[in-house]
Order: structure tokens, then sequence, then C-alpha cells
């Protein structure tokens, strides 16, 4: 058999898949150390406008040198592909062991808390700002201790500028003041997504959680939530100050650290000695003539879905007949559906992620694509489904759905609950839409 390796590491199986990346189980030769291999293709990367996140998160997770986050070792790149080199998570995430064991004990959820805060903490220390925190971006190591992961929307602000403006983040877990587009403190909106957190640690299910992206939206804004009755009252009460709509009264992370609940059995992480951080194997990588000037002419752009052409509607509607690409039968969407919005693309994909998510399915986003995955529903085999946003004109977005995973039938089922929880953002032609509001308006009268 024959044994691929990159510089001092063999590579072995893949571990994970991303839109945009790929992740393989590796050893260090010289060593003997696992570790987790990211590749992602450099011409993709290019293309997609991503070398500023890609150099930003690489960037951060060398800055952030803490035994709560996941340690970035070094960068390798080869003419086609950069490899990132991480340290391997065996203890899986977060989020699956709440789903598997539902809610945790109060001392075991204080002792993530614990371990989220100070992991939080040192990273504001540094200006980071994770924007994305969520148990599915919280994994666990071999000992049971939290990482944190995912900087892939962290922030760092720029020199004499407080605020932050883009909204980003899982609508769950996201601050309201994020939500407003009026400017927010980094550091405000990372306490609330930990409270978030906590809530989710001690229930088993989240404290807002709402199909309807408006109803959710009003809900956070007004931090319209209860507490079980078997919830013990001080971390209610500790809860109940992080999740304050205020940002400016919100509790903030030394408030935290005072808190009586908080503090019981806490044993504060022993950082590690400050390493000089070495950004030469980055910038190897990411130097190079072609890309820059690739870089340069879309680095004023901000991110947005790919524009389809005229061809690219042909293939797709497989002839001239473009009335196939969104009106498919029932017996073509067993692998690949498509539907079209005309709300903003931004909107589509909160939309989605906020349905998927009520249905019980794990999301991750990079840029305009979307997989979505979880267990089938007999809870015996894995279900995964890839979502991407184009623009097909400057008002009309198409969304192309693709069975990655899982059974046909499954795969059916999953599009028609999924489409059902998303008609306000699914355009229909007008005679069908009129239809539509007569069936509408009929009910109603009765």
């Amino acid at each position: 058999m024959v044994v691929r390796k990159v510089g001092k590491y063999e590579v072995g199986r893949t571990i994970g898949e991303g839109t945009f990346a790929k992740v393989k189980f590796a050893q260090n030769t010289e060593t003997g150390e696992s570790v987790a291999m990211k590749i992602l293709d450099r011409s993709t990367i290019i293309k997609h406008k991503m070398v500023d996140q890609i150099k930003r998160e690489i960037y951060i997770m060398k800055l952030v040198r803490h035994p709560y986050v996941v340690r970035l070792h070094e960068v390798i790149a080869s003419r086609t592909k950069i490899y990132i080199i991480l340290e391997f998570i065996t203890g899986g995430e977060l989020f699956d062991k709440i789903v598997h064991h539902g809610r945790l004990s109060e001392a075991e959820s204080r002792g993530y808390f614990q371990q989220l805060i100070d992991g939080v903490d040192y990273c504001h220390s540094k200006g980071v700002y994770h924007r994305d925190l969520k148990p599915e971006n919280l994994l666990l190591d071999s000992q049971g201790n939290l990482k944190i992961s995912d900087f892939g929307l962290s922030a760092l602000p720029e020199q004499g500028v407080s605020l932050l403006r883009t909204t980003c983040g899982t609508p769950n877990y996201v601050a309201p003041e994020v939500l407003s587009h009026k400017g927010y403190d980094g550091a405000a909106a990372d306490v609330w997504s930990c409270g978030v957190i906590l809530y989710v640690l001690i229930a088993g299910y989240l404290p807002f959680d709402e199909i309807d992206l408006t109803t959710l939206y009003s809900k956070i804004d007004k931090a319209e939530f209860s507490c079980p009755s078997w919830f013990p009252v001080d971390a209610r009460s500790l809860i109940y100050r992080i999740l304050d709509p205020n940002p400016e009264t919100r509790i903030r992370i030394e408030e935290i650290r005072n808190d009586e609940w908080f503090n019981r059995g806490y044993v504060p992480v022993r950082l590690p000695e400050i390493e000089d951080i070495n950004l030469d194997d980055m910038n190897a990588v990411f130097d190079d003539p072609e890309e820059e000037q690739a870089n340069e002419h879309c680095s004023n752009e901000e991110l947005a879905p790919l524009i389809l052409n005229a061809f690219d509607l042909i293939i797709l509607s497989q002839g001239l007949d473009l009335s196939a690409m969104f009106n498919r039968g029932q017996d073509s969407v067993k692998h690949q559906t498509r539907f079209v919005s005309q709300k903003p693309a931004k909107v589509v994909l909160s939309s989605m992620e906020v349905v998927a998510q009520s249905m019980g399915f794990k999301t991750h986003i990079r840029n305009f694509k979307m997989r979505v995955e979880g267990l089938s529903a007999n809870k015996t085999s894995h279900f995964s489904v890839m979502l991407e946003i184009f623009e097909v004109a400057p008002t009309f977005f198409m969304v192309d759905i693709q069975k990655a995973a899982g059974d046909a039938s499954e795969y059916l089922k999953f599009y028609k609950n999924f489409c059902s929880n998303l008609e306000d953002i699914i355009w229909k032609p007008p005679n069908e839409s009129s239809k539509s509001r007569i069936t509408k308006t009929k009910s109603k009268r009765r």
C-alpha cells in the first residue's frame, strides 16, 4: 500500500468534509503525534475570494494559544493545495453530547461553561471576537476538556474602531444588537452566545427557537425566554444577567468570574508560556503574485453568490425549456432539487439555517453554501444535504439542493418538509401564487 506524505506528515483517512475543505487524519513521522490536516484547494480559495478570510483565520489561531482553543501547528503549501495542520481532537462536538445525552448535570454544565469563559476571555484579551460560538463549534478532547474551534467568522477590530458591524453567526445564538445593524461590541456579543450555550447545557434545548425568522428575532430582541422550574436558582440568575438584551447593562466576563455559582469548583486554567507568533509559513503560502493579482481585482467586492450565466442555466435546465429548472416532477426530486427566491441571499441563507436546525439537523456554512447533516429518521444511518445559493438575476436567487448521503425517499421527505417551512421566501409563478392566496382567503372566511 502506498502511504501518502505531506512534508513530515503521513496522511490517513478522511475524518471530515466541508464545502471548501477536506479534513484528514495524519501523523507526524518525527514525533508520532496525531494531527488533523485541513486541505484546501488553492484555486477554489482564490475563485471564491476567500484568501483574506483564510489568512485571518490562520493568524487568529496562531494568536490565541490557549488550552481551551484548538491549536494550529503549522501551514504547508504545494502548488495546488494548502494544508493547515491542527490539533487532533478525539471527543467530537459538545453538540453531539447534548443530542445523545440530553441536558447535562449542573456540575458538568458548570465545568464546560467555566472552560468556555476561560477560552473566550483569553481570545478577547488578544482582541479576537469569535462571533459564532455554539455547541457545534465546541469540541471535546480525550480528557473531556473543551476546545473552541472554527474561527472563520472571527473579527479583529481595526485600529481605532471599537464597534463591529458585520451581521454574522447562527441566528439562535446571536445577540440582539448584532441583528440591529447599528454596530456592536464583540465582547458583549460573545458573552450573550455563552449565555445561550449555558442555557442549552442545563436545559437540553434552546431558549430562543422559532421556525419563523421574524418571530425568532423578535424574541431575541426582547430576551423573551423562560427557565424551567427545575433550573438551579443561582444558575438561572446568572443566565438572566447574561441574556440581557441591553449590551450596556449585560454582565461582563470579569463579573461572571466573580459569580458565586460560576466559582464553585472553579480551577483557573494554567496559561502556556508566551510564544512568538511566526507567520513565515502563512506568508509563504499566500504571497503568490498570481493570487495577489486576483485578490487585488476583487478586494473591494463583498462576498456574493455565484452568478449563473445563460449557458449555466441551459445546462441546469437540461435543455432550452427553463421551466424544467424550477418545476420538477416528483420523480426527478430524488437526488437534486431547486427553488427560487426574491428575498436577499443573506435572508435566504439565514432562513434555511433556522429551518434546518429546527428540524434537528446540524448546519455548516461557508459563504453561500450550506451543508445540512444528521441522522436519518430511523436513527440508523447518516443523512446529508448540500445547498448552494446562485444569483440568476439581480432580484432572483436560486437555491440548488443535492443529496450528499442517505436514502432517496428520505431526501424527498426532507425536501418537502424543508420547503413547507420556507413558504415565506420561496417564489412561485404569479398564477400559482394567486391560487394559493385564494385558498388561504377561503379558509379564513370559513
